[in-house]
């Protein structure tokens, strides 16, 4: 994420330049003139070594593209409209001033602001800012985010389940997840449902991270002790449970300005929280400019399954997406079984979300959330 303003230090062109392979001329000599001419060479311009000779009437100057425009010369004749002859070069052209010609600072002038400060930096940025000199571009620190899952029942992927028991992956989803939004994240894995052991490993978390996000016991149940563990070491608590299906059972606190968020066990709730909530969040940690987490902007799409009826919670059903003859993007609804159905969310491009309070019959328009 982009620190600073980054202004330019020099105009882009920094020159008169050719935007053809050709012939540079003035072109005052074809006023008049027969449609076909020859003409003498005066010389070369190359990309990187200028003519620096003097262009008279009558005279052209073999050019590349992106070479300097001799300073006599107004106008370039590309190459397909010449023919090379004892007498001269014959240009079949009438060129105006200006013609296949890159002005100098028509792109970018000196001192003009190139990029603005929270801009998530995108990999053709990089080549701007080699342009203008901005090497090392300034950004800020990436956010330290610390990941913990709690659960008696999980085990580890590369262990075989016993009975009662489960592989757990919610983390290695919010790791990867966070690192691709732009974090640097420590996986701490998985903690017993025991006060003392989840309290020991809040506590060096948010002594050594930015941010906490914890998957799993967040529920009412009596082992799921994630939210009042939390109360115990200082995290302030903002609110638990939201309008939001599936996810309800998310839990956000603060502490000293460190944010937490306990999100549900279950997977797709766990999906659901991280792009609804998380990710905005960090967005906004990261230094983000406000359009990225100030409200959820979401693509929108044609929803082409059965009527959804009114739910007092904001819905997000998976779907495919397709695009459909009149541009617009439709949104196909996928079979799933809950929010512990990972296996069937696999196959959704994203979720199609319908605010709460509110139906949607086949060809609503819908926002979306894109995986």
């Amino acid at each position: 994420m982009l620190a600073q303003d980054v202004l330019s230090d020099l105009d882009l062109p920094p020159f008169e330049k050719s935007a053809m392979d050709g012939f540079a001329v003035h072109s005052s000599d074809f006023q008049g003139a027969a449609s076909v001419r020859a003409f003498a060479l005066a010389g070369e311009s190359r990309a990187g070594t200028p003519f620096r000779g003097r262009v008279g009437p009558g005279e052209c100057v073999a050019i590349s593209t992106g070479a300097e425009l001799p300073a006599d010369c107004d106008a370039v004749v590309m190459v397909e409209r010449s023919r090379r002859a004892t007498e001269g070069i014959f240009l079949d052209d009438r060129p105006v001033a200006g013609q296949h010609v890159c002005h100098r600072g028509e792109d970018l002038a000196r001192g003009a602001s190139v990029l603005h400060t929270g801009r998530r930096l995108r990999a053709d940025d990089l080549s701007v800012l080699a342009a203008v000199g901005c090497q090392p571009a300034p950004c800020f620190a990436r956010v330290r985010v610390a990941l913990v899952t709690t659960g008696d029942e999980l085990v580890p992927a590369n262990e075989k389940p016993a009975a009662g028991q489960i592989r757990e992956g919610n983390t290695l989803y919010l790791a990867a997840a966070l690192a691709s939004a732009g974090a640097a994240v420590t996986n701490l894995g998985i903690v017993r449902d025991d006060e003392h052991a989840l309290e020991a490993r809040f506590r060096a978390a948010l002594e050594e991270h930015d941010a906490l996000v914890t998957t799993g016991g967040v529920s009412m149940g009596a082992h799921d002790l994630v939210g009042r563990t939390l109360e115990r070491i200082g995290v302030e608590p903002v609110l638990h449970k939201i309008a939001i299906k599936p996810g309800k059972p998310l839990w956000f606190g603060q502490q000293g300005g460190k944010p937490v968020f306990g999100l549900p066990g279950n997977p797709v709730s766990c999906l659901v929280g991280f792009h609804a909530f998380v990710r905005r969040a960090l967005s906004r940690m990261s230094g983000a400019e406000a359009l990225e987490w100030e409200r959820e902007r979401l693509p929108l799409g044609r929803w082409r399954g059965a009527a959804l009826a009114a739910n007092p919670r904001q819905q997000n059903h998976p779907v495919r997406a397709r695009q459909a003859s009149d541009g617009l993007v439709e949104l196909e609804p996928l079979a799933w079984r809950s929010s512990a159905d990972i296996v069937g969310v696999t196959r959704a491009d994203g979720f199609a979300v319908v605010a709460a309070g509110t139906s949607a019959e086949e060809g609503t328009i819908l926002p979306w959330r894109p995986l």
